[in-house]
């Protein structure tokens, strides 16, 4: 995407293709009750046609799966990272005891695509239009402004895409990359894992309803919450210089003799809007004030002095 590109794209939205994702649905009368009491979000007050961000946790607090729950109004459904496919149903069914609610794994069967609007009426406005007579539709934001999630059969999803393949509206993966970076969402296997608090990831923003009652690791993270910090927290890192910013790439205090680094970056990336080089990281509450720079570690590579930034970039 160049800067033109991001701009009309900006103007005319753009097509996200969530190829993979791991999908589970859930039917029967125990159905909300019953995800309520597994997900960090409020379920229960969640409306037909809607989505939510919420997160999937151990008794320990820590991350399982981070995700969308989608009311359907005859069902519910949970997506995920495609890498945790095979996790995310077993630990569903752990806690299914003698609830009346029935687990589909739909991976297979269900094409999610997400559409983010634009500033105009364009053929993203007439697919979503269209699509909306196919399948499912829920309205939630994954990209730090409200879209539309289609849920469609697998073979329309692939005659779609096979359909509108030219027509410029589909995102490129790196393009996404750009404008998930630039809203500073987390992503699996990169800036979230097993390890993770969802509080140090910024979740506890969008993920997490802290007066919902009941879910498995409440306890621990409400504790969080009433402590009023973690260790670490995702921040954003902009390159003051131009220089492209390198993901695994340390971050040290500019003016300390210590080798030991403050934080870590996990993705980078760039920002048209900013038309700087960006990246998300991780942060140690420990990491003295002052400028910071990122140090890659490649043979003759020079610090990069870089600027923290809170998240999203762009507003």
């Amino acid at each position: 995407m160049t800067s033109q590109g991001y701009h009309d794209f900006l103007q005319r939205g753009g097509l996200v293709p969530l190829v993979g994702r791991a999908i589970v649905r859930f039917t029967g009368t125990d159905r909300t009750r019953y995800l309520n009491g597994q997900v960090t979000a409020n379920v229960q007050s969640l409306a037909a046609g809607h989505g939510l961000p919420a997160c999937v946790t151990t008794a320990k607090g820590k991350l399982c799966a981070e995700g969308v729950v989608t009311n359907s109004g005859d069902a519910l459904f949970f997506d995920a990272d495609p890498s945790i496919r095979e996790a995310l149903p077993p630990r569903f069914e752990r806690y299914i005891i003698a609830d009346d609610v029935v687990l589909e794994d739909m991976s297979d069967q269900i094409r999610l695509l997400h559409v983010l609007p634009g500033s105009i009426e364009s053929p993203v406005e007439s697919l979503r239009k269209d699509c909306k007579e196919m399948g499912i539709s829920s309205v939630v934001s994954r990209f730090g402004k409200p879209g539309l999630d289609l849920f469609l059969p697998a073979d329309a999803g692939d005659q779609l895409l096979s359909k509108i393949a030219q027509s410029g509206i589909i995102l490129a993966e790196e393009d996404v990359e750009h404008l998930r970076i630039e809203s500073g969402i987390p992503l699996w296997g990169f800036e979230l894992d097993e390890n993770t608090l969802p509080p140090e990831a910024g979740l506890d923003r969008t993920h997490i309803d802290y007066h919902k009652g009941c879910y498995i690791g409440q306890e621990v993270i409400s504790r969080l919450k009433s402590v009023g910090h973690v260790n670490r927290r995702l921040v954003g890192f902009i390159s003051q210089d131009g220089t492209p910013l390198v993901k695994g790439a340390q971050i040290f205090p500019a003016s300390a003799s210590t080798d030991a680094p403050c934080g870590l970056i996990t993705s980078a990336g760039r920002s048209f809007a900013l038309e700087k080089p960006i990246a998300l990281g991780y942060l140690r509450r420990s990491a003295p004030s002052g400028d910071l720079v990122s140090r890659s570690g490649e043979q003759g590579a020079e610090p990069v002095p870089v600027t923290l930034s809170e998240l999203p970039f762009t507003k």
